[in-house]
């Protein structure tokens, strides 16, 4: 997986606002970056690839400055998937065993019958893991070794368009690259940025993005949900944008500078200075309040809360989510944001940023950059299992699997 002669994993997260590809060996100590790369994400819109020639220019571009800094030459990466608007599936499998000990093989017998329900015939399944097993319809953690008439697998499935995932095999194919494994971008996220009793208590990771808001949710070690909302942070930069009638781009430099979501006393006296569309030879300054720019951030930011909160609500996984709540992504890095999501969603809120990699400078080892990492993290175990000789389709249950699995059972 993305692994070359040399010993080396490549990432490549492709963003709305970004791309970014690190490249890292595995060394006695675990992984350290020896190359990044990072370029303004081009063709990209809310995740979606929407210009395949300007897209490919920037993938090249973030893996050639890779190259050039680890002396690496890049054949496959593992990818970041944002777009296709992700979503979860839970299934329940089984199969007659005939009373004999139950298998590896019966194990991946039950696993070849997944299939998408008729509605999500356009979606490719992007990660399937199993969550829980049961034999003769008793939940057990681990069904291997035992007896028993039939076997049944809890499995947990994302999905995304079909579409959307063809034109990023695409586009990272014309940049001379093959994509040897396709992670949800918020999974990722959550493998790099939370420590291991958030996502064993139970967490929801969200990471602020370009152009959407991904979801994941983490329970007792597993990833059992993830979703997504097409909104992010350059929606807040064209709602300033088009409120004070100034260039995006100042928009953008704005809200990264001096914006924040949170109002402060002395922001009615805090005088700015916006250019205004077509007078950038103006003569006469444009003076506004901070507290006006405040009042353009704040509302779309609570929208942004208030439509997460309300998938999490309707998905019913509310709960396994505990009260706690990680934020990674360039938009969290916004002033006042944390607090809004803690009000928003009624739980403890921290930001996030990549744990335990070693190799990344300050300017790559913020919250903008845990799905890349994230990436990273998730090749590393997979090539652990692997040399475990643990079938790659099936993960490794973890102690408390079938309490999971009953709780699916229960709930869907």
């Amino acid at each position: 997986m993305a692994k070359t002669r040399n010993g080396v994993i490549a990432a490549l997260d492709i963003g709305t606002s970004k791309v970014v590809c690190f490249v890292a060996r595995v060394d006695g100590q675990g992984l350290r970056v020896v190359g990044i790369g990072h370029q303004a994400a081009l063709g990209m819109r809310s995740g979606n690839i929407i210009d395949m020639e300007a897209a490919t220019r920037a993938i090249s571009s973030a893996v050639s400055t890779a190259e050039e800094m680890c002396g690496e030459h890049v054949r496959e990466v593992i990818v970041g998937v944002s777009g296709g608007s992700p979503a979860s599936h839970n299934q329940g499998l089984e199969v007659a065993i005939g009373h004999h000990e139950i298998g590896e093989r019966d194990v991946r017998r039950v696993q070849q019958q997944i299939s998408l329900p008729a509605e999500t015939a356009d979606r490719d399944i992007i990660h399937s893991a199993a969550i829980g097993y049961t034999v003769d319809s008793t939940p057990v953690r681990d069904a291997r070794g035992m007896f028993g008439e039939r076997l049944g697998v809890d499995v947990h499935l994302v999905t995304a368009a079909s579409g959307s995932m063809r034109n990023l095999q695409v586009c990272v194919r014309r940049a001379h690259l093959e994509i040897s494994e396709r992670v949800v971008a918020s999974h990722a996220a959550g493998l790099s940025s939370l420590v291991a009793d958030e996502r064993d208590l139970g967490v929801t990771l969200i990471d602020m993005g370009g152009g959407t808001t991904s979801i994941a949710v983490f329970y007792e070690g597993n990833l059992v949900h993830v979703d997504s909302i097409p909104v992010g942070g350059e929606h807040v930069t064209r709602d300033i944008a088009r409120g004070l009638s100034t260039p995006v781009v100042h928009a953008e430099r704005m809200k990264t500078q001096i914006g924040r979501a949170v109002a402060k006393p002395n922001d009615e006296y805090d005088i700015i200075d916006v250019p205004l569309i077509g007078e950038e030879d103006r003569t006469r300054p444009n003076h506004i309040p901070r507290s006006i720019l405040v009042g353009i951030i704040r509302p779309r930011i609570e929208e942004t809360f208030e439509l997460v909160r309300s998938r999490l609500e309707a998905s019913g996984v509310d709960k396994l989510a505990g009260g706690r709540a990680v934020l990674v992504g360039g938009g969290c890095q916004l002033d006042g944001v944390p607090e809004v999501a803690a009000a928003m969603l009624n739980k403890k809120v921290r930001t996030g940023a990549p744990l335990r990699l070693a190799g990344l400078a300050d300017s790559t080892g913020g919250p903008a950059f845990s799905a890349a990492a994230g990436l990273l993290a998730f090749a590393q175990q997979h090539h652990a299992a692997a040399a475990q000789a643990q079938p790659a389709a099936v993960e490794a249950p973890s102690s408390r699997i079938g309490r999971i699995g009953s709780w699916i059972r229960e709930n869907f």
